[in-house]
């Protein structure tokens, strides 16, 4: 749905555009453009580490790609959670410890490619499982842990779509600069024909023209989808931590797994009856 959005901003305003007669080879300013998304490129490389921008390219194709998680990614995890638990109450947590150890080479985990796509879910679903493995370690303490690695988390991966934010609020000003530079050329030819002052003068707004569509029309939605799609992520994770420190208390595999159920959101949230039929056609 990104790239439709993308084409129905392009849809609506060239088409509008037309509707008034204009024309489109007035638009077609390639200087202006490369003084505007060059600078904007150029500032993202100043103010950002090589992490932050990979992260930034990686969000926005994410978003475009409509990369988000569905019901269907949490009835895998579920799944998984249901195999993990049982294993433990048959076999002991001992039984655990060669999966969390080397997860990208666990029979157990193979079966889920899904979720191994979740690098950071691994990370957080392995790391506790060592820490209930070890034991002696207080439910609320391991909960405190939890808390704290998915605040890290939500921190670090904030910073992509605020940096993509403050470029959207940037992007304006720069199509100010090029329709200024624009209007400096105007003026070396002040005392030509009116055709040739008017054309540059519609060279120059078209650098605020593009400043403006390219801030509120796709890098600011992009922002937005990128936060989105860290908030999924961060309910996914908390899908997990219920049900790992749930089981860590005590108690019984499907009794935890139903407080990782409940965790999820409504909209990707499986029903009772629906997992129960996942988990017996596993079976």
């Amino acid at each position: 749905m990104a790239i439709v959005g993308v084409l129905v901003v392009f849809g609506a305003v060239v088409g509008g555009y037309l509707m008034e007669h204009g024309e489109l080879a007035v638009l077609f300013q390639p200087a202006e453009v490369v003084i505007i998304f060059g600078s904007a490129f150029g500032a993202i490389l100043i103010s950002t580490p090589m992490k932050v921008q990979t992260a930034i390219f990686g969000g926005v194709m994410k978003v475009l790609t409509g990369k988000t998680i569905k019901k269907t990614d949490y009835l895998e995890l579920l799944t998984m959670l249901s195999e993990i638990f049982q294993m433990a109450k048959k076999d002991g947590l001992l039984v655990l410890e060669a999966h969390v150890e080397k997860p990208e080479s666990s029979s157990l985990f193979k079966k889920y490619p899904g979720f191994m796509e979740h690098h950071h879910a691994v990370d957080f679903l392995t790391d506790s499982a060592k820490i209930i493995i070890v034991g002696g370690v207080a439910s609320h303490e391991l909960e405190a842990l939890m808390d704290s690695d998915i605040e890290i988390h939500h921190e670090e991966s904030a910073r992509a779509p605020g940096v993509l934010n403050k470029v959207s609020d940037s992007m304006p000003g720069l199509g100010i600069v090029a329709a200024v530079l624009g209007i400096i050329l105007t003026m070396s030819v002040i005392d030509g024909p009116p055709a040739e002052i008017g054309h540059k003068v519609g060279a120059a707004l078209v650098g605020t023209f593009l400043g403006i569509l390219a801030a509120y029309g796709f890098l600011s939605p992009l922002a937005a989808g990128m936060e989105l799609l860290n908030q999924d992520e961060a309910q996914y994770i908390q899908c997990i931590k219920a049900g790992l420190l749930a089981f860590e208390k005590g108690l019984s595999p499907m009794i935890a797994l139903e407080f990782a159920r409940r965790s999820i959101a409504g909209s990707e949230r499986p029903g009772m009856k629906e997992l129960e039929d996942v988990l017996r056609k596993k079976k």
